[in-house]
């Protein structure tokens, strides 16, 4: 396993999220499709254990209605603490009653609400990133959550507004603090950005001196250990929300311990079944944290434990292994695969045909140059999708109601 010295670690920080404790000050985000359970244990493997690790998002409706696919999402391994789950609605009185499900269950320790996804799906029913110009709907949903959880932490996480002529963020915040939710997370982009251009990380910084009361967490390019520090050194953020940056790449959180807490990290070595890989990687030198640089081999170790993880939970290899589809082009970006490879990667259909293919690959090969950079979606978007009359009237909450709930969750 090749190691490489980066920048010294910052000095140790701790992130309060209500009673739960989370060092480093790491979370993953919540992304459709993506961070179900199979993915959140390989996250945690490589950290340890550390960090914050969110589900994929879970529509109220759906929640309250039992769906299926929904129970299913929420499902977390007994070694997942604090469980954390992200809800998404649009109907105070159907947020409520989801809450009240979580806790009155014991299905999560930590509920964190959507504000921030920009598709339209989600955009053109007034949820998501569109749902903040409503200020007294905002309001109510957050008034609801934080009521019916008791105990239980409430974050949100949200995005800067709609598009440049309609910036939400600071209102959201100062509403925020007032309803009694823990902590905020922001992404520093609108939604007209959808993941298009550069994250404004001074708006992350507004934010945090706008509401001192509570944690602000900050979001946006986070592509290695190295931007997270640096963001929080540039915001005065109290921690990090990573998600496109650890798309194939789950040893990212290793290199987030071990930006944090030198000696912490996991290595890259091959996982070792449920008990993960194999051992730390330990600072390099001085002062200095180690990275992973996996090589194509370790790589495509995780890819198998990673397709195989999504076999036993989905209780169907065929099913696992298609959704693990997803993931090929994302874990062996920059590597000389071929078109061609990834092609016949992207459509194998069982765990033998996915051996078989990762067997024909030139294994030898190091971590490429640039690997490290942008991944995921990078487009943006000029128009954002929204209900009829949404931006009239900031205040207005007419004809929003429970029809507005989606009735799915997750990808």
């Amino acid at each position: 396993m090749t190691q490489s010295p980066q920048t010294p670690h910052t000095e140790r920080t701790q992130l309060r999220i209500g009673p739960h404790t989370v060092q480093p000050p790491v979370v993953l985000a919540p992304m459709a499709g993506i961070t179900n359970a199979p993915f959140r244990t390989l996250c945690r493997e490589f950290s340890g254990g550390r960090g914050l690790f969110v589900s994929e998002m879970i529509t109220t409706r759906a929640l309250v209605e039992r769906d299926a696919k929904t129970m299913r999402l929420i499902h977390f391994d007994g070694t997942e603490k604090p469980r954390s789950i992200q809800l998404y609605g649009v109907d105070p009185v159907t947020v409520g009653k989801a809450v009240q499900m979580i806790v009155g269950e014991d299905l999560a320790d930590h509920i964190d609400l959507n504000f921030g996804c920009p598709v339209p799906k989600v955009t053109r029913k007034g949820g998501g990133s569109a749902l903040p110009y409503k200020r007294h709907l905002l309001r109510s949903i957050l008034r609801e959550a934080v009521t019916a959880a008791g105990p239980l932490p409430v974050t949100m996480k949200m995005r800067k507004g709609i598009d440049d002529d309609h910036i939400t963020y600071l209102d959201a915040g100062r509403i925020a603090v007032e309803e009694g939710v823990t902590a905020i997370a922001l992404h520093g982009r609108t939604a007209a950005q959808h993941y298009g251009g550069t994250a404004d990380w001074e708006a992350i910084a507004r934010l945090k001196e706008a509401v001192p009361e509570i944690p602000v967490l900050g979001n946006g390019d986070i592509w290695s250990a190295d931007d997270a520090v640096r963001m929080m050194r540039e915001t005065g953020c109290d921690g990090v929300v990573v998600g496109r940056g650890c798309l194939g790449r789950p040893w990212l959180f290793g290199d987030l311990v071990a930006a944090f807490e030198p000696g912490g990290g996991a290595a890259v070595s091959g996982p070792s079944g449920p008990s993960g890989p194999s051992g730390p990687s330990g600072p390099s030198g001085p002062g200095a944290p180690a990275y992973a640089r996996p090589t194509l081999k370790e790589v495509a170790a995780v890819m198998r434990r990673h397709a195989e993880l999504l076999a036993e939970w989905l209780e169907d290899e065929e099913r696992g292994v298609i959704d693990f589809r997803k993931h090929v082009a994302w874990y062996t970006k920059g590597f000389s695969v071929g078109s061609e490879m990834r092609k016949r990667l992207a459509i194998a259909s069982s765990l033998a045909e996915l051996d078989a293919l990762l067997a024909e690959l030139d294994l030898d090969q190091e971590w490429p140059p640039g690997a490290d950079g942008p991944r995921g979606r990078t487009s943006g978007r000029n128009r954002v999708v929204l209900p009829d009359g949404w931006l009239d009237d900031p205040y207005d909450c007419a004809g929003v109601g429970a029809d507005a709930e989606l009735d799915t969750s997750g990808g």
